[in-house]
């Protein structure tokens, strides 16, 4: 049965419509972006069917443009307006970050930083550069490393902190293997970077892990 033959109250975009789209599942937002099924297939069910073969709609939204291209129903017009999306909301994530003090909304720093590290298969370091009132100044992937870590160098980030003339300062770096919970040597850099930085008066505010399905703050942890 075609979706414009199911009651409105089903259908996915009038569903988003009345009730936002918080309420809807994976399936019925991948159906509103792919707009239209295949023969003998709503979009609903071939949004289900993508979403089994990816096994998530994170990893269906991540996947490399061959992958994604090769699916059926996909393409690379489809992965064009994927990728066009994408990039909106983290803009939009940025924008919102930069009218806020990071201090007073913790949630739109972690969903900033999850848009931005989450997806990445190796280790970065990334450095949000705030000024005096703790509003976003800039955003910065400082080092990249391996799957297994990066080289952090104070040095550098003194550079980049001065250079931005930044006031304060949130680190945040990925952990590929989905596990957010900071390492002892996490630990370690953070406390050399708050005493390198300390001699030139940039505070640290933070230091988030962002893992598969959660981020952990230094801040929160009592560690800074």
């Amino acid at each position: 049965m075609a979706i414009s033959d199911w009651p409105a109250a089903e259908r996915p975009r009038e569903k988003l419509l009345a009730k936002g789209a918080s309420a809807l599942s994976d399936a019925e937002l991948l159906a509103i972006f792919l707009r239209t099924g295949c023969a003998g297939k709503s979009a609903v069910d071939l949004a289900r069917e993508l979403l089994s073969e990816f096994g998530s709609l994170r990893h269906l939204l991540q996947a490399p443009r061959p992958q994604f291209c090769s699916a059926h129903g996909l393409g690379d017009a489809k992965y064009a307006q994927l990728q066009a999306v994408l990039e909106m909301a983290k803009r939009h994530l940025e924008e919102t970050l930069s009218r806020e003090q990071a201090l007073t909304n913790p949630k739109s720093v972690k969903d900033y930083l999850t848009a931005q590290l989450r997806h990445l298969d190796h280790e970065v370091f990334a450095v949000l550069y705030l000024d005096t009132q703790h509003r976003l100044l800039a955003f910065e992937n400082l080092f990249n490393g391996t799957i297994d870590g990066a080289a952090v160098y104070s040095r550098e980030v003194v550079r980049k902190c001065l250079n931005q003339n930044a006031a304060a300062v949130i680190f945040a770096h990925n952990h590929p293997s989905g596990i957010a919970e900071p390492s002892r040597a996490d630990r370690d850099i953070t406390q050399r970077l708050v005493d390198a930085l300390g001699l030139v008066d940039v505070r640290v505010l933070d230091h988030m892990v962002v893992g598969e399905g959660e981020i952990v703050s230094f801040a929160e942890r009592g560690w800074l």
